[in-house]
């Protein structure tokens, strides 16, 4: 995978990876991630594309200031880093938290649009898993310095912890290793914070995009779940299908929240059809 290269924008540091050449592809990670959640799939799309995977403010190696973390903030953020970048027009994709920055993006900045992919996205509905919802309560700020140092050994590829204990496989389970490993240092837990509270409380997601995904009408979207998602279910994608006229929807047998991880020669395949198949035939897809 690419090196991961810095600058500035508004004084503050963003972290970004940069590889290929070609009609630009922005991919956008999930809570609590960074760009090298992309690292399956980036190298495969840079042979034909150009990619373009940032740390979000507050996640990797980006700066974590105090201040906004909510997704109409990273939207703005984004469409800054594309005009450092030179880039005026993208494919955007997004997992999780990043599907959920990925809409808004449309929602905010149209004009930079090219097509829509979601990846167990956030943002289409109010279930999420009860780990979120209990973490977005009012206290949880306390326990989280002791929930992040709590010991999780990987030896190798392999992680020995009460995630594998749970049945996740090593792809899944690594992936969740590595966010969890990630609040270690308080700036970060208090970025995570400010970025799950704009979106969930202890009901759920508190954020919709439901009832304006008719305004992408004519936008081609390509929609990848695993039908194991045990954070956002599948049900999610399945509706906002329905919902999306111009959508495609893959299910993914056996993958959970992490597909691009988990599965990542088939996201890879799907993503590069995706770059090259014809608007009218996206539903073709679809199946259950």
């Amino acid at each position: 995978m690419t090196g991961i290269t810095h600058t500035r924008i508004h004084g503050e540091r963003v972290a970004y990876r940069d590889a290929g050449t070609g009609d630009a592809i922005l991919l956008i990670h999930g809570m609590a991630g960074n760009s090298t959640t992309w690292r399956g799939v980036m190298p495969s799309l840079a042979t034909r594309y150009r990619v373009i995977a940032p740390d979000l403010p507050g996640h990797g190696e980006s700066g974590k200031p105090r201040g906004d973390y909510s997704l109409g903030s990273f939207a703005a953020w984004l469409r800054d880093l594309l005009d450092e970048l030179e880039i005026d027009r993208v494919t955007v994709v997004g997992q999780s938290l990043g599907g959920g920055v990925a809409m808004q993006f449309t929602y905010q900045h149209p004009e930079y649009c090219e097509r829509l992919s979601l990846i167990g996205s956030g943002g289409l509905g109010p279930d999420v898993s009860w780990t979120l919802r209990l973490l977005a309560a009012p206290g949880a700020e306390l326990l989280m310095p002791v929930i992040a140092s709590k010991p999780i050994i990987t030896a190798g590829t392999a992680v020995h912890s009460w995630l594998t204990a749970r049945g996740l496989r090593a792809p899944r389970a690594n992936e969740m290793w590595q966010a969890h490993a990630s609040l270690g240092d308080r700036e970060t837990r208090q970025a995570f914070l400010r970025t799950l509270r704009s979106v969930v409380d202890h009901r759920g997601q508190a954020v919709s995009a439901l009832s304006r995904l008719y305004l992408n009408t004519g936008l081609p979207t390509l929609l990848i779940w695993g039908d194991d998602d045990a954070i956002i279910p599948v049900e999610h994608g399945y509706a906002a299908h329905e919902a999306m006229p111009d959508s495609r929807l893959e299910v993914l047998p056996g993958v959970g929240h992490f597909p691009q991880v988990e599965a990542p020669e088939t996201v890879a395949r799907l993503l590069g059809e995706f770059m090259t198949q014809a608007p009218g035939s996206l539903r073709t897809g679809d199946h259950r």
